[in-house]
Formats: structure tokens, sequence, C-alpha cells
């Protein structure tokens, strides 16, 4: 039986991108893991023996908004119960840290909202829906 533990620590911009990659989640840049990470408000890692295997965040301001993201396991260890592991350990967070009035949030992709409804989410719409910028790509040459 494999051995999994956790590791509530923000995991390295390398082991970030690998968790992100490996789990089918988009890539981010050097710039943008380095920048970024130091920020988090709460991290943790999934580990199996000394390997990072999956992760999460809670970002925001720390008082008002905290949105939860990259929550990424490998696709290998998928389907063990690792997701659920990390929103329990995101969850715990947030009720200890969230203060009443925080507005806590983050974005389903597909069918993780199927996860994060048993953590108690729920849909937004028709009173708000997510949307997102989409930067104008510069045009090719």
């Amino acid at each position: 039986m494999s051995i999994y533990s956790c590791l509530l620590e923000t995991p390295s911009a390398q082991v970030y991108q690998a968790l992100r990659i490996g789990s089918g989640l988009s890539a981010k840049t050097d710039e943008a893991a380095a920048r970024g990470l130091p920020n988090s408000l709460f991290a943790v890692q999934i580990l199996h023996g000394a390997h990072p295997v999956g992760m999460g965040r809670v970002i925001g301001d720390g008082g008002c908004f905290f949105q939860v993201v990259d929550i990424a396991v490998l696709r290998e260890h998928q389907g063990k119960g690792l997701g659920k592991r990390i929103m329990g350990e995101i969850l715990q967070f947030i009720e200890t840290h969230v203060p009443e009035s925080g507005y806590v949030s983050l974005i389903a992709d597909g069918p993780a909202q199927n996860l994060y409804a048993q953590f108690g989410f729920v849909h937004t719409a028709p009173r708000s829906v997510g949307m997102a910028y989409k930067r104008p790509r510069p045009a090719d040459t």
C-alpha cells in the first residue's frame, strides 16, 4: 500500500510547475510561479514518500477575500482520495483563519465541482458568475 502524507508548505516553483502540468492544469511561466507562490496564504502538498504528488493553495488579501486555487494531483495518483485530503486541509485553514465576513471562492473546472460541493461550496449563478480577463495577444509578425 502506498504511503501518503501532508506537508503544509508552499511548493517550490519547480514542484509547482511539475504538479500543474502533470495533473492536466495549464503551465505557468517561471516568472509567474516565482512571483505568485510567496504570496500564498496557505498551501498543502501531498507527498508519496518524499515526492510531491498533489497540492492546493489559498490566496487572497487575508481578510476580506480568499480564493482556493491550484488543486492538483498527478494523474497516476488520482482516484485515491487525495483531492479530498487536500480540500480537507484547506477547509481546516478556512474554518480557523478566515473572518466570518470573509468571502471564499474558487473556479471549478468540469467534474471538480463535485469534489468542492462535498466541502460546502455552492454554485453562485445566476446571482454571480465567474469571469476571466483574456489578455490580447500581439499579432503574429
